[in-house]
This record gives structure tokens, sequence and C-alpha cells, in this order.
């Protein structure tokens, strides 16, 4: 006979999207030190494990917390401003805001993207950087999100105000200090990567030291990349090349880099990424209004590609909303002048929001899909709603249909953040109201 193990949490009598993005029926997860440990039916692993917790989980799917490989937590306050409003929006507005943030309002504004984040089904994130870095990571442990942080990296630009720029030095003792304080933390759900926040404004001294700094540390390097054509003038303009051809100049690509945005790429630059295995995380909403992305080609070249959300600033913290609208822009832009319905399955998309945010991170061995030894974060959707039963496809409809206000459960590393949709780590109703007199304190002295 077969001795019962004890396990930390049973989620019964639910259906679970497969590591091959199709959904499987009446299955069972059990889960112990933060791993899932077990897939089965109800029937099996209730015989195998006995657990401490038990959800039911009849009427709803099962599926890996969603990855915001691209975001910003100190643009939270910037909901709906810079819609609508003509460029340059960085220097306008962006620029103002970022250089009036105090220490608080930074933890209030990540604050309340943790919230957003955990109530739109995201158990991970990567923040492009910003200020007081340190107050975000505070957040995402506070919150139990996993998160990967960097600090905003500039020490040139005529637009950029003194207050945003340091010296070489004193940029790397910045992110060296973040690193050293939370590189690891929360058993490992925080990670500590290097960054640049554009070629425009980082020197080149500056951008060698990023990435060899980076190295010596083991860890990874992000940056804004082929975003807008300014960028790419200034490449061509400054250094005759263009923006990943002058990375690859600099001989600095032989380690783990993220490219986020990565609308605007030659055929060269995109063999640069092939060639180096760089990783791209595509913003739909936001790259929209700059130009449409070569995904497909990209795809068809086998390069990883994750899905960001660029912040709150743009549309909101939902990667639902950004599958939503990227398979349509998709679909009109590339399917449609080639008579290819399928240009973009819903499938490949549900992939870039999972596995492809977990690739972007380098954390694909742990999390990204639900397979026994990986990280137990997962999220449920509630299926019995008008709007997704009945379905003749899923993993269609949730592309299609699905939203954030479908999450009723959020799990990351085996521990409980949202049941039912009220968020066990935060105080939202504290959060909601600090958050308002916080953000219009600091749109008045940004005088935006």
């Amino acid at each position: 006979m077969n001795q019962v193990k004890k396990c930390d949490l049973i989620i019964k009598n639910c259906s679970i999207l497969t590591n091959e993005f199709t959904v499987q029926e009446d299955m069972s997860i059990a889960i112990a030190d933060k791993k899932i440990i077990a897939l089965d039916s109800f029937l099996q692993i209730s015989k195998q494990y006995k657990s401490k917790t038990t959800l039911e989980g009849k009427g709803k799917l099962l599926m890996p917390g969603l990855i915001d490989a691209h975001m910003h937590t100190n643009q939270q306050f910037l909901r709906g401003k810079i819609t609508d409003e003509y460029p340059m929006i960085w220097t306008r507005i962006m620029v103002p805001y970022e250089s009036n943030l105090n220490e608080d309002a930074v933890y209030k504004s990540a604050q309340l993207s943790c919230l957003e984040m955990i109530k739109s089904g995201t158990t991970s994130f990567v923040d492009a950087g910003g200020s007081y870095m340190h107050k975000v990571a505070e957040s995402a442990l506070q919150a139990g999100l996993r998160a990967t942080l960097t600090c905003s990296t500039m020490n040139t630009g005529e637009a950029i105000p003194s207050s945003m720029k340091f010296s070489e030095e004193e940029l790397i003792k910045q992110n060296k200090r973040l690193y050293d304080d939370f590189h690891q933390a929360g058993e490992g759900r925080i990670n500590i990567w290097f960054s640049l926040r554009s070629i425009i404004t980082c020197s080149p001294s500056l951008i060698t030291s990023v990435f060899e700094t980076a190295k010596e540390l083991n860890t990874g390097v992000q940056a804004h990349m082929n975003e807008y054509t300014n960028e790419i003038s200034f490449c061509l303009e400054h250094y005759k090349k263009r923006p990943l051809e002058f990375l690859e100049s600099l001989e600095v690509l032989d380690q783990p880099f993220l490219s986020a945005h990565s609308i605007l790429l030659s055929d060269n630059e995109i063999d640069i990424v092939n060639n180096y295995n760089i990783k791209i995380a595509h913003c739909p909403i936001s790259n929209s209004g700059k130009g449409f992305t070569k995904t497909p080609t990209l795809l068809h070249k086998g390069i990883s590609i994750g899905l960001g959300t660029d912040g709150a600033a743009h549309a909101g913290l939902s990667l639902f909303d950004q599958m939503k609208v990227f398979k349509s822009l998709m679909r009109a832009y590339w399917g449609t002048p080639i008579f290819d319905p399928v240009v973009m399955p819903s499938k490949k998309i549900l992939e870039m929001a999972t596995l492809g945010g977990a690739k972007a991170s380098l954390q694909e061995q742990q999390i990204g899909t639900l397979e026994i030894g990986k990280k137990a974060d997962l999220i449920a959707i509630n299926l019995n709603q008008p709007h997704i039963q009945p379905t003749q496809n899923l993993v269609n409809t949730l592309i299609e249909s699905a939203t954030s206000n479908d999450v009723t459960d959020v799990i990351i590393d085996g521990k409980i953040i949202m049941k039912n949709r009220e968020v066990l780590t935060l105080d939202e109703e504290k959060i909601m109201f600090e958050s308002r007199i916080s953000a219009a304190k600091i749109i008045q002295k940004a005088g935006i």
C-alpha cells in the first residue's frame, strides 16, 4: 500500500492549460514546497496526497501566471495622461513627471501597480527601471509577486534634467547597491538586472560598463530598443550604425539581453537578435502608436518574444487586453495583405504572455508553464460566464473574450495571493485612497 504524502495545497476538479497550450479537463494539482508536485485526476491525487488546504476548482481554468515582460511601476500615476497627446510625450510629460517623484510617491505607485497586476492575473513582472527602485522591491516583496528590477540608467541627453542624470560611476554604484540589497530576496522572487534607459541617454562608455558589471554579477541587461525613429536617426548620425548594430560593435552582446519594444528592426538587426539569442518584449498597445512589430518574421526565425504593458500610462497593466489587441493588430497588418488568417495563432499569443515572459526574464526553467517541478505560479479563470461559455475552443476564447476581471485566484510560490478576487497580501482600500492623494500632489508639482 502506497503511503499518503503531505502537501501544502491541492486544487481539485479544474481544467488546466497544458505546457502545449491546450486545455485538459477534470484535473487536479498538488503543490508542496512552492512547486507543482503532481498533475492528475483528483481521484489519483487524493490517493497519493493529503493537503493542509484544498481549493475547489470546478468551473475554473488553471493556467500559468501571466508575465509582464516590460513595464514601469514608476508611471502608475500617469494613467490617462498621455493618450491623445502630441509628441514628444517623453520630454513634455514623462520627464517632468519622473523628475518630481519622491520616495513616498514611488512606494505608493509601486503598491498600486502590484495591486493591479495581481487582480489582472500577472504573477511576475520586468520593471524597466526608475527612481527609488528599492521601494519597488519592497512593494513586490510585500505583495508576494515575482519581479525583475533595475535602476533607471542615464548620463546624457539635453532633454534630461540633472536630477535624473548621474555619473557613470554613481549609476553603476546605485544599481550594484540595489543588487546587493535585493537580488534573490523573497527566497528568489526578486532578481536585479542592469539597464540602459535608451542608447540616446547613455554614453558608449556607460553602455560598456553596464554590460561588464552585469556580466561580473552573472545577471541580465535590459534596454528600450528600436522604439522611436529619432533613436534610429541618433545612432545613424553619431555611430553610422543602427541601435543593435551599434551594440554589436561594442562587443557587449555575448550575455543575456532583453530588448524591449523592438519595433523598428532592420533585417540585419533581426539577424543580430537571432545570432546573440537576444530576448524581445513587445508592448502591443503602446507600440501601435509607433509602428508594427515584425513578430511573424521574428517567430519564424525562432526568436523568443514576451509581452509587456509598458506601464499604466499607456493602457493599464492587463495582459489580457494586450493579447486581445495584439491578435487584431497582427491579423490586420500582416495577415490581411497576404490572406493569412492564422498569422498569429491564439496559442502562440498565450505562450508569449507566459513562457515568453519567463524566457525574457531568464526563468523558463522555473515558471511560465504548469509542469511538475516548476514553481507554483498560477492563476484561476472563472469559466462559468456568458462571455466565455459555451465555447468551441477555450484557448481562442481566452484571447477573444476573457478579461482581467475573470481572474478569481492567484497563487505565487505556492502561496495564495488572491482568493475569490480578494487580495490577501495588500490593503486594497488603503492603497487606492493614498494613491489618489499622492498622484494629485506629483502631477501638480510636475506642472503637467
